[in-house]
């Protein structure tokens, strides 16, 4: 089966729980949302066979694969799913939460876009890990979310002044909410992918 696929590339994940750790990520193209933030370029990309989808993620020493995109939970199958824990990789998986998730994923990243979008309905009530893009909007709707870490991470909306006070909510949140933790896109800030 053939899935498109904006890039795959190797680089260490640059926020949330994983920071730091070298990853190979495999952006899908496509997604059900249209987030005004979005750093992927859903026209683009190539059509991949499976396998060579997995070839890719092999040729790279981490055992870490990040599906990301775009909406991977669009696009992902169980095969696929396999072939990356037959290849001995260990497959997170960062999305919206607007979809069912085949079972088996390692490591379930959610970040939801209902702040943004109010038509983005969630599926899923739990996950290892909970991203909020920050905009300084009440994260009381996120309470019933069953999550092992919560991080909220501000928004970066291209501005150095804005994203510096969004910073700043985000920290004084933190702090008032010990709950949440602070994730930062810290591959922006080293200048890498």
């Amino acid at each position: 089966m053939k899935l498109k696929i904006n890039e795959i590339f190797y680089s260490l994940q640059g926020e949330g729980f994983y920071i730091g750790t070298p990853a190979v990520f495999i952006r899908f193209s496509g997604c059900n949302l249209r987030c005004p933030f979005c750093d992927t370029t859903h026209d683009d990309g190539e059509w991949l066979e499976e396998s060579e989808i997995i070839g890719e993620a092999q040729a790279f020493p981490g055992r870490h694969v990040v599906l990301t995109g775009g909406e991977p939970s669009l696009f992902l199958t169980e095969t696929l799913l396999d072939g990356l824990h037959e290849a001995g990789k260990y497959v997170a998986i960062e999305t919206n939460g607007t979809h069912r998730l085949p079972t088996g994923i390692d490591w379930v990243t959610l970040s939801p876009k209902t702040d943004f979008l109010p038509e983005a309905r969630l599926t899923l009530s739990q996950c290892d890990e909970l991203k909020v893009v920050y905009q300084g909007q009440d994260l009381s709707s996120y309470e019933n979310i069953q999550a092992t870490h919560r991080f909220l991470q501000p928004c970066d909306v291209g501005d150095t002044e804005e994203n510096h006070r969004l910073l700043q909510a985000a920290v004084d949140y933190c702090k008032q909410h010990p709950d949440w933790r602070l994730s930062l896109q810290m591959h922006k800030y080293i200048g890498i992918r």
